[in-house]
């Protein structure tokens, strides 16, 4: 994968991105040996749900969330979840786990034929909620996180956790824009799910 001529160097302190805030999580490990990083998964999330700006998505990334500080709190209770990155709604990007290692993002999934999307994947979360819009600043920092992570992973494919979890997630939903995304990257169709360029393919 080729990376745009007038994108800086990202700086790697090994898996750790020093662009971004780091906030460190204790959820994740190991992963199995000789596995290619290969995959990112873009999610979305919001806590409570459509309630943006606060500290709890970074708590629970951390186990720090007070369960009985909001209702919804209840459902989630006693998770223990991560993702490498979370890109706030203003473009900040928080980094979790060392993208070296194994996050707990992806859950029960699979892609490109291979299950088990955890173990060769980077999970970048979207503060949003599945089918409302991203902000213009979130793309952004996106499609720059995307160029860093491949000039130190030998990433090909990009999908949505709707697409490596079909039928038990929708994130980040039809409110996400992939053209938006591959226009900012200037990747080509094979990097994106077949389904999402033909979604928004033009009108004949």
């Amino acid at each position: 994968m080729k990376t745009p001529p007038d994108t800086a160097q990202a700086s790697w302190r090994g898996g750790w991105l020093s662009t971004a805030r780091h906030c460190p999580s204790p959820n994740f490990g190991p992963r199995p040996a000789g596995v290619a990083i290969d995959l990112i998964v873009i999610h979305s999330i919001s806590l409570p749900p459509g309630v943006y700006g606060g500290p709890q998505v970074e708590q629970l990334f951390t186990n720090q969330l007070d369960w009985n500080a909001h209702p919804y709190f209840e459902q989630i209770r006693g998770m223990e979840v991560s993702s490498h990155f979370f890109v706030r709604r203003g473009g900040e990007v928080v980094q979790f786990v060392d993208a070296d290692a194994r996050a707990w993002h992806a859950g029960h999934s699979c892609w490109r034929g291979r299950p088990n999307c955890n173990d060769d994947s980077i999970g970048i979360e979207l503060e949003g909620l599945e089918g409302e819009r991203f902000e213009p600043e979130q793309y952004q920092a996106l499609a720059q996180l995307c160029t860093q992570l491949v000039q130190r992973y030998p990433v090909v494919h990009v999908a949505g956790h709707e697409h490596i979890a079909p039928g038990r997630k929708q994130d980040p939903g039809p409110g996400f824009d992939w053209p938006r995304l591959q226009a900012g990257l200037g990747w080509p169709d094979t990097c994106f799910p077949q389904e999402t360029l033909l979604r928004n393919a033009p009108k004949r």
